[in-house]
């Protein structure tokens, strides 16, 4: 009968040494613990202490006891109102009266045949607590748990073992080291834990270190970088909570929560690598700075000419007076009127039609003179562009040209091999970028040259490259294909792989949904006005039209409410108008 019971003893053992390897949930892994030794015990009750993470004291995690019908901590939601105990006084000695903190300290299991007999531990307060609720505190048996490093990192007590009649007894010698080989088992599954928690938080802080740096490159990037990740958790949630539809069985686990999380807050990582000057490009002249002040200064310069030719032929007085100034004030007038158009064309506001850039290309011819040798003070990096030999001054130049040294060249030959191999249709530009004012200020629409959109589209490309690089575990092998494909489009004709609605993941066109309305309605950016909700659906509705846009996603997008939540939260109340989802929805799901 004795061999029996030990060898179901031992095959418990077994099995809980399975099911803690198994359970990630923290709560669950505490309850098994200690229900696993109650069970091997038969004890009434049992309290499973964690040490603090300031390594001071010794904090309840779960209490359990039958006769009392008493469960706290856990999974059962309820709180433990007890403080944690002290392992040390106020003066910094070890607290050896209390018996949890004297294990915990010295590392021993303690087995106490009765409290009431024992002189070496307090029991007053377990002593008080019987008194007051009849209950009989009696045997005790309490057990370190150490990690492989042998270091405590939590106690195992129960108390009051029973026989098969429910009679209190001692914990045997021989129950001891079966339950001391359990606390050996929970402290190595409890250590896991922590140690698996340890590197969630770590990567976690690893993403916000990304965004933070992406942030101090160019602020509203960093705002996008939180803002996508929150809506795109939005529609994720939203599809969780559909019973019928196309994403009634769509469900995602905590661990695959975990790797959207992962996803999302790294789904722009690659702009580390775009320079913030072209993401914020908001004039079509801007580099690190606005060139329109360059050609504003060669306007000056034009128009001092022209009063020194006015002043010149009054003192030759070949031309009467009034003549001369009528006309100086008409080309006056006329550089004014031409700069102006310039500095209008720069904005980017308005579509440049063919007759527009013809008259820029007309103004551009307009010549003034150099005085000044324009290649000192120059960077060597600016000195390598300028081929050949200058004129040496003064010089006869446009007001807007395109000049060799505008055209600024990959540093290295661009490699098409690693595109090739991640499948990557997007290519580059033959150069890296192209200054030219006359090229610059051409742009038929918005600030970027093609160059321009090339780098900042570059930037996925890099997001997808940096994280295949990182060594990501199997759950989360993902990461890079949910990350990468949020500028893709259905139809196939998106960014970097040109891939197709039946190509993508769920996840992946969430987010190229949560991308694109964040744009949409931010008010952060440096070249444009933020959008009403209005608009904003509005925009996306055609772009469902036109296969860019999951039209499934986009329905759900729509009925749960998400877009509504988002703006409640990150809108500005001016941008929040009034918006019938009917008008945005397709036919079939009117």
């Amino acid at each position: 009968m004795a061999a029996a019971s030990q060898e179901q003893r031992y095959r418990t053992l077994i099995e809980l040494g399975i099911a803690l390897s198994a359970e990630r949930n923290h709560n669950r892994l505490m309850e098994k613990i200690l229900l696993g030794a109650k069970s091997m015990t038969n004890a009434d009750g049992g309290t499973l202490y964690l040490v603090t993470e300031h390594k001071d004291g010794l904090k309840f995690e779960i209490m359990l006891n039958d006769t009392l019908d008493v469960a706290m901590g856990g999974t059962t939601g309820k709180p433990i109102p007890f403080p944690p105990l002290k392992l040390h006084d106020d003066q910094g000695n070890p607290n050896h009266k209390n018996v949890s903190s004297y294990c915990a300290l010295s590392g021993t299991t303690v087995n106490i045949t009765d409290a009431y007999d024992v002189d070496k531990f307090d029991f007053s307060g377990t002593k008080a607590f019987d008194a007051k609720t009849g209950y009989r505190s009696k045997s005790f048996l309490t057990v370190p748990l150490k990690n492989y490093e042998n270091e405590v990192i939590g106690v195992l007590q129960l108390i009051n073992a029973r026989d098969r009649k429910n009679t209190v007894i001692a914990f045997g010698p021989d129950i001891t080291p079966l339950i001391e080989a359990l606390a050996s088992q929970a402290a190595v599954a409890l250590d896991n834990q922590r140690l698996i928690e340890a590197q969630k938080h770590l990567f976690k802080s690893f993403i916000q270190v990304i965004a933070g740096s992406i942030d101090a490159k160019s602020p509203y990037t960093g705002g996008h970088c939180n803002r996508v990740p929150a809506l795109t958790f939005m529609l994720a949630r939203a599809a969780c909570e559909q019973q019928e539809g196309p994403y009634k069985d769509f469900h995602l686990t905590d661990e695959e929560w975990y790797e959207l999380e992962v996803a999302a807050g790294l789904h722009d990582c690659g702009k580390v690598t775009t320079p913030e000057y072209i993401v914020d490009k908001a004039t079509k002249l801007e580099t690190i700075y606005n060139r329109i002040h360059e050609v504003r200064m060669r306007f000056e310069v034009l128009k001092r000419d022209a009063v020194i030719d006015y002043l010149q032929g009054v003192l030759a007085e070949e031309q009467p007076e009034t003549a001369l100034k009528a006309a100086l004030d008409a080309r006056l007038a006329e550089l004014d009127d031409d700069f102006a158009f310039i500095a209008e064309c720069n904005v980017g506001g308005e579509f440049m039609a063919p007759e527009r850039i013809e008259r820029m290309k007309r103004i551009a011819e307009i010549t003034w003179t150099r005085t000044i040798d324009d290649t000192l003070g120059l960077s060597i990096d600016e000195m390598r562009r300028r081929h050949g030999e200058q004129p040496k001054p003064p010089v006869q130049e446009k007001v807007l040209s395109d000049k060799d040294w505008h055209i600024i060249p990959h540093e290295v030959a661009f490699d098409l091999s690693q595109y090739d191999a991640e499948g990557f249709t997007m290519r580059p530009c033959a150069q890296k970028y192209n200054l030219g004012e006359i090229y610059n200020l051409s742009i038929g629409r918005g600030t970027l040259t093609a160059e321009d959109r090339f780098k900042i589209n570059e930037h996925i490309t890099q997001t997808i490259l940096m994280l295949k690089a990182l060594p990501f575990p199997k759950n989360l092998a993902r990461v890079p294909e949910w990350a990468g494909g949020h500028h893709e489009k259905m139809d196939g004709t998106g960014y970097p792989k040109s891939l197709t609605r039946q190509q993508m993941s769920d996840p992946a066109r969430m987010m190229a949904i949560a991308d694109i309305f964040e744009a949409l309605t931010a008010a952060d950016r440096p070249y444009k006005k933020p959008k009403t909700l209005s608009e904003s659906l509005k925009i996306m509705s055609f772009m469902v039209k036109d296969k860019h846009i999951d039209p499934d996603l986009w329905v759900l997008f729509l009925q749960s409410g998400v877009w509504k939540t988002y703006a409640e939260q990150y809108l500005k109340p001016e941008q929040v108008d009034a918006v019938d989802i009917t008008q945005y929805l397709p036919k079939a799901a009117e």
